[in-house]
């Protein structure tokens, strides 16, 4: 767990880092948990969900239950410049989706399992996991 001023210091980018695997991590588990297909149609599954483009989706809808501190994440991690992009996702997405994993690294470095847990429920409520 990080103090707010070592959160607050750290970039954007290794906040979407962390976010990145705590949002993969979740979602595999969780479709282990619904599904008993091969790891092959687990994989597809979980690289639907975790695409930039499914990522920018989610932050649009779990946007309104989100805290001012925690939409001021979203917005720095949104807004920070990236020299790469998503495959098969707008610059838009992209810097969305970053925004999202953002938000999620910064939950999970603050120690904050209990939120981290409701958004991240949030998150894979709106999909049809």
């Amino acid at each position: 767990m990080l103090d707010k001023e070592k959160l607050n210091s750290l970039s954007a980018s290794a906040l979407s880092f962390v976010g990145d695997a705590v949002f993969s991590l979740f979602v595999r588990e969780r479709l282990c948990a619904v599904y008993d297909y091969k790891s092959g149609e687990l994989t597809k599954k979980a690289a639907f969900i975790v695409s930039a483009c499914n990522q920018s989706a989610i932050l649009g809808r779990i946007e309104g239950l989100l805290t001012e501190e925690e939409l001021a994440v979203v917005r720095r991690c949104r807004n920070a410049y990236s020299k790469t992009g998503a495959k098969n996702a707008s610059a838009a997405e992209y810097h969305r989706a970053s925004g999202l994993e953002g938000l999620l690294g910064y939950l999970h470095l603050a120690g904050e399992s209990e939120r981290l847990g409701i958004v991240l429920g949030e998150c894979v409520c709106t999909e049809r996991v």
